[in-house]
């Protein structure tokens, strides 16, 4: 009988939805090619102010939303908490230009104000964003200049930085669909074809087990079976054959406490009693291998 086996319940853990990010990029793209026109000094008019809002309030809130709410259902709280947040801003957007269309506009100090809080939030996503990729990092640190531009507009006012404001915007919409396309199109084809630099900052590694010496056994003894069968092996040859392979132990003296926990498990047959002269994988030992490492269950391997 096929067993699949689970070792870790975090790898178990399925995540109720696909992964959202791709729908709020897209979304954030659209809203900004809507607004980019009015940013340049075009579409002015009530029905040009008009149909941007309604992009603004389908795409730029309505995705970016969805995207944000699934998020967090994933337990992704860096995507949900950003998503979520900047959906309101769309919205906020969307009210505006309404508004505007109709020949109201909405009080220059509180959007001053607003602006500013909005700028020092951005500005610590865009440290955290840094830990993930360098693209990220770029994306937020877009954000961040688009803000301050607005910022500075809102203290000096003119139309000085109408066109860092517009830059900004087009910016945005194209490194939003970069990073989309990637995750949407990269798994699809295989291989990188929109590139994704790694983090810019990388944080200190958390405390883990360490597999590596516990695979290695399994893979001198999953070889040895490929070879052999079920003839056993001697523990000194495999011994030997771990150390050629990590270039030590991993500091753990000796195989002898990780054979005696794999026996244990049901992975391993040893004989020679607490000194275990030989060892071989069994049955249950040869599919755990091919299930964890050579992934035998998995349809997409």
């Amino acid at each position: 009988m096929i067993r699949n086996i689970q070792l870790d319940m975090a790898t178990a853990h399925k995540e109720p939805f696909a992964e959202p990010t791709p729908l709020g990029l897209i979304g954030l793209a659209l809203g900004c090619a809507a607004l980019t026109p009015i940013a340049f000094g075009y579409g002015l008019s009530p029905a040009g102010l008009k149909t941007a809002a309604i992009f603004c309030l389908l795409f730029g809130a309505g995705c970016q939303l969805l995207a944000g709410l699934m998020s967090f259902a994933n337990r992704n709280v860096f995507g949900g908490t950003l998503f979520t947040a900047f959906a309101f801003n769309w919205l906020l957007n969307y009210w505006a230009l309404d508004l505007l269309s109709r020949g109201t506009m909405l009080d220059h100090t509180i959007l001053l104000a607003t602006d500013v809080a909005a700028l020092v939030i951005f500005l610590v996503f865009t440290y955290g964003f840094g830990f993930f990729s360098k693209l990220l990092f770029l994306f937020l640190l877009d954000i961040d200049l688009l803000y301050a531009a607005k910022v500075l507009k809102g203290v000096v006012g003119g139309r000085a930085f109408d066109l860092p404001i517009a830059i900004f915007t087009v910016g945005l919409a194209l490194i939003a669909l970069w990073i989309a396309f990637a995750m949407l199109i990269n798994p699809t084809a295989g291989r990188a074809i929109f590139k994704v630099p790694g983090p810019l900052f990388l944080a200190p590694r958390k405390p883990g087990f360490d597999w590596s010496l516990r695979r290695t056994i399994f893979e001198v003894l999953y070889q040895q079976w490929k070879e052999k069968a079920f003839t056993e092996l001697s523990v000194d040859e495999l011994e030997k054959a771990v150390r050629a392979k990590t270039g030590a132990v991993n500091g753990h003296g000796n195989i002898l406490p990780d054979l005696h926990y794999l026996r244990e498990f049901g992975a391993l047959q040893l004989s020679g009693g607490e000194t275990a002269q030989t060892a071989r994988l069994t049955a249950s030992g040869i599919d755990l291998y091919e299930q964890i490492v050579l992934k035998k269950y998995d349809p997409a391997a």
